[in-house]
């Protein structure tokens, strides 16, 4: 069993768990003794800055990737958050991707890539490629698990991405912000809403990317906040995969996000970042926790979050009690 999206299935089977942690370290909301301990106040130049800013950042994504990997099998690192700090900040990217998959977890990198012929190639080698092919050493940054890519381009856009049969794609398809709409909600000469068309294509796509297990390697990025399309994308996807973000800090909630998944309970995967890695300064839990103690904060509203999707799934009478 090599496919990513295989493996990806049965590790969210095994931890009974449908979330995907976004690793988004906004600097504004980071500890504040982590920022302290890392000189930060100190730096007297840009490169100072930068590399202290860097070394808060992998020590605060370490103590959340312990404390929430009992309850998830993903998370998926915003790669915006890393290059803002320059090469300080690729370093800790590259340093938080190992460690994930060293503590048992699937990354996806949300990057957002795309490009075509030897460009598209390029984000590819950087991200999925093989490490060794026996006859020469591999491109590549990081080996992740799979990357969020542009769909705007096409399957020539896509297509590179989806060689390794180890990793995933998760091309944008209909997003949770505002503005999306006025896009991907364009109304088609087929009667159809541009993502709707766009859905068909993604099943025509990926159907020669397709494991055991009935979805592809080549998934979607679907938003929570718009349950009404995401029940009707569903059945026109039987095939594909949903990473959904858009819940907690975005708005979606779990009865939400229940549309996304298939009668047995899979076909999809939710994303938080800032309300589970930033938890401990939300109401819920900022009088239950210390700064210091944001670790444990992430754990509890990760397992929050796990608990009631699932809960969402039984009540809706997709998974059994």
């Amino acid at each position: 069993m090599n496919l990513f999206i295989d493996r990806l299935i049965t590790k969210m089977t095994e931890k009974d768990s449908r979330i995907c942690v976004g690793l988004d370290p906004h600097i504004d909301q980071m500890p504040e003794y982590l920022m302290l301990e890392a000189g930060v106040r100190e730096a007297k130049s840009q490169a100072e800055y930068l590399k202290s800013v860097a070394n808060a950042i992998i020590s605060f994504n370490r103590i959340i990737i312990e404390n929430i990997k009992p309850f998830t099998a993903v998370i998926k690192p915003q790669l915006a958050f890393y290059e803002q700090l320059g090469l300080p900040g690729l370093k800790v990217f590259k340093k938080t991707v190992e460690f994930a998959k060293e503590s048992g977890l699937m990354v996806i990198v949300d990057g957002k890539r795309n490009d075509i012929g030897s460009s598209a190639k390029g984000y590819y080698n950087a991200y999925l490629n093989k490490e060794n092919d026996g006859k020469k050493l591999a491109l590549g940054f990081v080996k992740a698990d799979a990357l969020t890519v542009n769909s705007y381009l096409g399957f020539e856009g896509i297509e590179p991405f989806l060689e390794n049969e180890e990793a995933g794609v998760f091309g944008l398809l209909r997003t949770s912000n505002p503005g999306a709409e006025k896009v991907q909600n364009l109304m088609m000469a087929s009667g159809k809403r541009f993502y709707e068309e766009l859905a068909l294509m993604f099943e025509e796509w990926g159907e020669d990317y397709c494991g055991e297990m009935g979805y592809s390697n080549l998934g979607a990025v679907i938003g929570a906040t718009c349950p009404e399309e995401l029940a009707k994308l569903r059945k026109l996807m039987p095939h594909t995969f949903f990473l959904i973000p858009g819940y907690g800090a975005q708005g979606g909630g779990a009865d939400d996000v229940v549309a996304g998944f298939d009668i047995n309970g899979c076909g999809g995967i939710v994303n938080s970042a800032r309300s589970i890695i930033f938890a401990y300064r939300k109401k819920l839990y900022k009088d239950k926790y210390k700064e210091d103690e944001f670790g444990l904060a992430s754990a509890e509203a990760a397992e929050k979050m796990q608990l009631d999707i699932n809960q969402a799934l039984k009540k809706a009478g997709v998974i059994d009690g």
